[in-house]
């Protein structure tokens, strides 16, 4: 190949697959070693300058890879932008300037006269014509005599953004030939008008005029300034500039109080003794401002931060928080950007521009392209949004971040009011630093924490709806004072079980094996899982007789209470389907703030680390749908829930309430979050792990098996299991059904691998692997999808 001189690690290369299509692939690394067991075909194409993907990046996603079972191509599709990614639609254009037909073969031609008639051909559209498959050679000649271009030579996915900007001509700069000017256009007032305009809004900002915003100064139309521009007065030129742009002016960092001083030092002390520090700080003890204390001694020497948060809607308000320290030098990359505005994050990044000095983003942040890493954050770090469950790489983005801040020499801070059990287990076993701040910001208290016993409630007939009275009191109160309330309840939709009262049948999902949810707001039954809907039915679709009633309730339905029980109060809610909008988190979340919401209904999102000065008032409406669950972590998850959401209450001068409504007020982690005791739930919770064998004593690698035969996967579930048990032993729990069986018409079976910490983790994987591989070469099994989740917490 001409330009394999030229070619270097981390470029895009468009590789030829099968007979049609072009992938992009990535240059991993450069040999002269030919492969033994396939013939290498020449790359097609080269499509980057410089690498779009640092060496050190491509060390950490072989880690990924290699940890969490999957293929480096997984990592990569999680990683990359899609504008980078040119896949089978590969389009061929053609050329308006070519000419020279008589150069042509009999296949190019009719190529050629194809795209007389069809500007834009697809590769499979040219195999159709030619009637043949193998078409590349073709292309590739016609590309060669000019005659097309690949979509990927002619249009890059990514546009930048240009914006028009105006001057006035160079030869008009001296007083003379303007005054000149200004005197010839005395009949053209409007002209005359607009150069003027010019000239006081420069003198103003002495700044670059933009076009846009001369048309508004001088109220003039496009048609007067194109005369401008027609005469060689004004010329017009463009810069590109990113789509996000934040203000440049910044505040001092704030003055931290001595209880943070001392935490900050505590910090700086673990760091000289531990790459990987807990600091383990109550709600609202002012955790983001030792942060930025932290941020801006990184940026001092020079080196690049990684800010790690777990929920979009976190970074709402930590953008605004940190840009009064920071300005412009922070990047923002999450799923809620377009493909073009992350493209721009990521080669802001690769060529270490000044507005990528700071990456603030969720868990695929861990995967762009640092080059100078210094310090990397993770707030909330106990949150389970943090790890990828579907699609492949299942990665943990705390996890990740640790292997990430060891490739970089760099610290990791990771920030909890509740750490995770994990994380809490590794201080013990001096792995972390671990650092404690008990004291919220201002000596505020923290909120005085109320367990209702509704079950009481019911009895004496004191429940209003799915209100205590005690409930509706304290909301009536906190309305009273000019004061705002946060309700909690973690279920979406109106009722998620609609019920025959006659039959007892309840509509069913034909795809899941779940009952579907109803949403009031639209009359019709979802499905959370596949999301599949349709109308409500009139009547029971089994009987026939018009008596369904709907049982259990979620946000919409406590949102439509509440508007019955405090018709004067503005009620919003929080949940995904009012965040779905780009600027749906942001546009609620900025309401709250400004007191334009007095009662904010949602789901966890809310308990993640929000601020909000004015709430005084926080009520879990249901705290036994999180303590009964099957799941090792439920209990854990629960605590952590229900202190997080308790410490959205008081956070500036009045001490804040919590009212949890509970049938079970005597149970141990409801007790636990009213004295704040984390120690006590550690130890409770470390001792059943102990006992039961769970993580952190252990490693756990969950196996999923998918497939539309119930009786294929059960049979390859039954032969998986005697397979894993054979190395494994006891250590093997299943194969079993979960909760929800079957989903979009697959049917599903799990077992769980436990991995004690005495055996080789490497070893067991391995062992793991050739089972798979065995597996996989079972000519009954193979339509069988075989899903591998190692550490599924």
């Amino acid at each position: 190949m001409a330009e394999a001189e030229f070619i270097q690690v981390g470029m895009r290369v468009a590789v030829p697959f099968g007979k049609t299509k072009i992938f992009t692939g990535l240059v991993f690394s450069i040999h002269q070693e030919e492969p033994t067991a396939y013939k290498a075909k020449e790359i097609h194409q080269i499509l980057d300058d410089e690498p779009i993907v640092a060496v050190r990046q491509l060390k950490h996603w072989q880690w990924i890879a290699d940890y969490y079972m999957c293929s480096l191509g997984d990592v990569l599709r999680a990683a990359i932008p899609t504008a980078f990614l040119l896949e089978s639609e590969t389009l061929v254009i053609k050329n308006e300037t070519f000419q020279q037909e008589d150069i042509l073969n009999d296949d190019e031609y009719l190529i050629y006269e194809a795209l007389q008639h069809q500007s834009v051909l697809k590769i499979q559209e040219i195999s159709k014509i030619l009637n043949k498959k193998g078409v590349l050679s073709v292309i590739n000649q016609l590309i060669d005599k000019g005659v097309v271009v690949l979509k990927e030579e002619i249009f890059q996915q990514y546009k930048p953004k240009l914006i028009k900007y105006i001057r006035l001509n160079e030869e008009y700069k001296n007083q003379e030939s303007l005054s000149q000017l200004l005197e010839n256009l005395t009949r053209a007032k409007k002209q005359r008008e607009v150069i003027l305009s010019y000239f006081s809004f420069q003198a103003q900002t002495q700044k670059p005029v933009k076009l846009k915003t001369l048309k508004e100064v001088s109220n003039a139309s496009s048609a007067i300034i194109n005369v401008l521009v027609e005469k060689d007065i004004f010329e017009v030129y463009t810069i590109q500039t990113d789509r996000i742009l934040f203000d440049k002016e910044t505040n001092g960092l704030k003055e931290l109080s001595v209880e943070q001083n001392t935490a900050l030092a505590q910090i700086d002390k673990s760091f000289k003794k531990f790459d990987v520090s807990l600091f383990h700080g109550i709600t609202s003890s002012g955790k983001t401002e030792i942060y930025a204390h932290l941020i801006q001694k990184a940026l001092d020497e020079k080196k690049q931060v990684l800010y790690l948060l777990p929920e979009i809607a976190l970074t709402t308000q930590i953008i605004s928080r940190l840009q009064v320290f920071f300005g412009d030098r922070i990047s923002v990359f999450h799923s809620k950007y377009s493909i073009n505005e992350r493209v721009e994050v990521w080669n802001n990044l690769l060529h270490t521009k000044s507005k990528a000095q700071i990456i603030l983003g969720a868990r695929s942040s861990v995967l762009l392209p640092f080059s100078n890493l210094g310090l990397i954050i993770v707030d909330e770090e106990h949150e389970t949004s943090f790890k990828q469950f579907d699609p492949s790489p299942r990665y943990h983005a705390r996890d990740a971040a640790i292997v990430l801040a060891k490739i970089h020499q760099a610290k990791v801070l990771l920030g909890s009011a509740t750490p995770s059990v994990e994380s809490f287990y590794n201080t013990q076993q001096k792995k972390y630093g671990y650092i404690k701040l008990d004291r919220r910001f201002g000596n505020v208290l923290l909120p005085e924490v109320e367990l209702v016993d509704i079950k009481e409630k019911h009895r004496k007939k004191r429940m209003n709806g799915h209100f205590s009275d005690r409930l509706l009191t304290l909301i009536q109160e906190a309305l009273e004072n000019k004061e705002q309330v946060i309700l909690f309840q973690n279920r979406r939709g109106y009722s998620p079980i609609v019920e025959c009262t006659t039959c007892g049948v309840a509509p069913q999902c034909p795809n899941c094996d779940v009952s579907l949810t109803f949403h009031k707001y639209r009359n019709e039954l979802r499905c959370h899982y596949c999301g599949y809907h349709r109308s409500l039915p009139k009547t029971c679709p089994a009987c026939e007789n018009p008596t369904l009633d709907t049982k259990g309730f979620g946000t919409e339905q406590i949102e439509i209470e509440l508007q019955g029980l405090f018709p004067e109060a503005k009620i919003g809610r929080m949940d995904l389907d009012t965040t779905r909008g780009k600027y749906g988190y942001q546009k609620i979340i900025t309401a709250f703030q400004e007191q334009e919401i007095d009662i904010l209904v949602g789901t966890q999102m809310l308990t993640k680390g929000l601020d909000f000065n004015n709430v005084t008032l926080v009520g879990v409406l249901n705290a036994d749908n999180l303590l009964n669950f099957p799941d090792f972590r439920a209990h854990e998850r629960s605590y952590q829930l229900m202190v997080q959401v308790s410490g959205r209450a008081g956070r500036a001068k009045k001490r804040g309430k919590v009212a949890i409504q509970t049938f079970n007020p005597h149970h141990q982690i409801l007790q636990q979050v009213t004295t704040n005791s984390y120690d006590e739930m550690y130890k409770d919770q470390i001792n059943e792990r102990h006992i039961f064998h769970y993580p952190p004593l252990i490693r756990l690698v969950k196996i999923t098996l998918k497939h539309k035969d119930f009786t294929k996967v059960n049979n390859a579930s039954e032969w998986l299991g005697k397979s894993l048990k054979n190395n494994f032993h006891e250590n093997v729990l299943g194969p079993t059904s979960p909760a929800v069986s079957r989903i979009r018409n697959l049917h599903i079976k799990t077992l769980l691998v436990k991995l004690p910490k005495n055996r080789s983790i490497k070893q067991s994987k391995q062992i793991i692997q050739n089972i798979k591989n065995s597996f996989q070469s079972i000519g009954e099994f193979r339509s069988v999808r075989f899903i591998v989740d190692v550490d599924n917490y």
